[in-house]
Parts: structure tokens; sequence; C-alpha cells
């Protein structure tokens, strides 16, 4: 499932494109926010498949090496293991993988250097030769190294950066996110793993959803309120010079704090502050914090929200 971090982001970076256009309503900026998240999930599989497409293209170079004319000990007698790698091998036949990317039309057809690349850098990959030549033969260890190969090789891919640039610009910022849903969805395979075994939802629960749809709607609804609120807590000067990036980040922190009563202040501002530093400035977190504070602080004075159930945790008052 795509993480509440990711979420915020999705939101964050359609609050931004609708302020830069004209002509969009609320309607057009939920069904954006609803494809881009859409296309996460597209990705989250096209991984999955990429990594069948890897080891078919082993499987191949054995066979081509096979029928040698002349062939030599080490190509009738091949190492065997990445192909053979049973976490591979429970995905290639997996009947959820095989549905998604069938009707969605999701394929690496139009990249098929894509998947040659990776294989011929992972042969000389450190971690692959030491997996090839261990002696340690298990699925946990077959596991293992697939959880490896997609953290370090893939992740790391500029050819595999290239290729997601080119088909979506919802997926410049979504590699690392998607590869952390599939660690999870490998912890999920157990070796008598059947054909059927399910992979991650598109959200973790309903509220997931509802979170994403009206943090973006109420935040374009109070838009003007909560800039006014800002643009309070900060001089002359820094009014000028405050980016629409930050006060984007601002605003969807003090949209949820308003509007979602069990989630803690706290939490709230953590993650902000965190998308602020990839997102903004150098210094964007350090100056988003110093405002939500000012800005927070004077909210709980005039009780603009009120917080329930884990909401309440940090508050004043409270005691755990």
């Amino acid at each position: 499932m795509i993480s509440r971090r990711l979420l915020r982001i999705k939101a964050l970076l359609i609050l931004y494109a609708f302020n830069r256009r004209e002509g969009d309503n609320l309607d057009t900026a939920e069904n954006e926010l609803m494809q881009s998240i859409q296309k996460t999930y597209d990705l989250y599989h096209a991984i999955l498949l990429l990594l069948i497409d890897v080891a078919e293209v082993a499987g191949e170079k054995i066979e081509i090496a096979r029928q040698k004319r002349m062939p030599l000990f080490e190509d009738l007698n091949p190492n065997t293991r990445f192909v053979n790698n049973r976490l591979l091998r429970q995905l290639s036949m997996n009947n959820n993988l095989k549905s998604y990317t069938r009707n969605g039309h999701i394929t690496w057809a139009g990249y098929s250097e894509l998947p040659r690349k990776l294989y011929n850098q992972m042969l000389v990959w450190e971690p692959y030769v030491e997996y090839m030549s261990s002696t340690k033969d298990s699925y946990s260890e077959d596991r293992k190294f697939i959880v490896a190969l997609m953290t370090g090789l893939v992740s790391q891919s500029e050819d595999l950066e290239n290729a997601l640039e080119e088909q979506s610009i919802y997926w410049n910022d979504d590699l690392e996110f998607v590869i952390m849903m599939i660690e999870k969805t490998f912890r999920l395979f157990k070796e008598e793993s059947g054909n059927d075994t399910r992979l991650l939802e598109l959200f973790k629960n309903v509220e997931d959803e509802d979170f994403v749809k009206v943090l973006l709607r109420k935040a374009i609804i109070h838009f003007e309120k909560y800039t006014l609120l800002i643009d309070n807590h900060t001089t002359n000067w820094e009014i000028e010079r405050i980016a629409l990036m930050d006060k984007l980040v601002m605003i969807l922190a003090l949209t949820e704090i308003v509007e979602f009563d069990e989630i803690p202040v706290k939490v709230t501002l953590n993650e902000y502050i965190e998308i602020a530093k990839y997102y903004c400035t150098s210094k964007s977190g350090i100056f988003v914090n110093g405002i939500l504070d000012k800005v927070v602080r004077e909210m709980r004075e005039e009780k603009s929200f009120i917080k329930k159930g884990r909401g309440l945790i940090g508050e004043p008052g409270f005691e755990s």
C-alpha cells in the first residue's frame, strides 16, 4: 500500500500544479491526484515485472551458450542459481501480478534493453558474485538477495531512472517509495506461497483514500485563509521571499492539523518539515518549522482545532 508520506507528497505536487494553472477546479485536481496515485501503483507492478524480465534475460543467455557449436564445460553446466531463484519463480507465476500487468498493459517491451543492461550490470556486482558462489542455498537466501538487488542495484540504476522519466511525469519521485512497497511485499511471501499470493493493495484502508482526498480538497478550499495565517506570522521581508512550495507545504500542514483530529500535531509537523527539506530549499525545513510553530501556537490559543483519541498525544495537559 502507498504510504501516508507519499500521499502527502502527491497532494503537495497536485496543489502546486493547481496553483500554476488557470481554469482548474476541485474535481479536476482530485482526478489528477487519483491518477497520480494509480500511476504509483502501476510502477509497483512494473518493477516487479522488471525483476522477472531480468531473470528471463539470464535464462536466454544460458540457452544461447548451450546452443554453441562447440560449447565449453561451463556452457553445458551453467550456474542457474539466479534463474532458479525461488522468489523470482513465485513472482513469475503470481496470478495477481499477471492479471494487473495484462489488464493495465504494463510491459517493458518498449525498453527491451533495460533488463539486459541491468543483467549485465548485475554480473559484475559484488553481492551477485557472492550469491552465485555461496554454499548457502535456501528460500531465505534467495529472498535476501532479491531484496538486496532491489535496494542496491535497481534503485540506483540511471538507466531505469531515465526510462521512468520518459514514461510518466508521475514517476519522477516514486521509485524510492515503490522499492519500500516491494520490500514489504517480499516479506509476505513464504516458501509455501502459491500462485494466488496477494500483492499489496493500493491503499492500506479506506481511511487513507479519504485522507488524501480531503487533504487536497480542503487545502484548496481554505487556501486563502491559511495563506493569511502564514503571512500574519512573517515579516514583510519574509513574505516577499517565501517560495510557493514552502507556502504550499505549510498550507497542507495546517489543513491536516485542522481536518484530521486523530493525527497528533507533532506527527503532522514532522512529516511536512521532512517533505520541505526534500522538495524546497536547503533551509526550508528550519523556516517552515519556525513559521508553523508560531501559527499552531496561536491556533491552539484560539481553539481553531480540536484533537481527540491518538491525536491528543503531545497536546498541552495531555498525559499518556
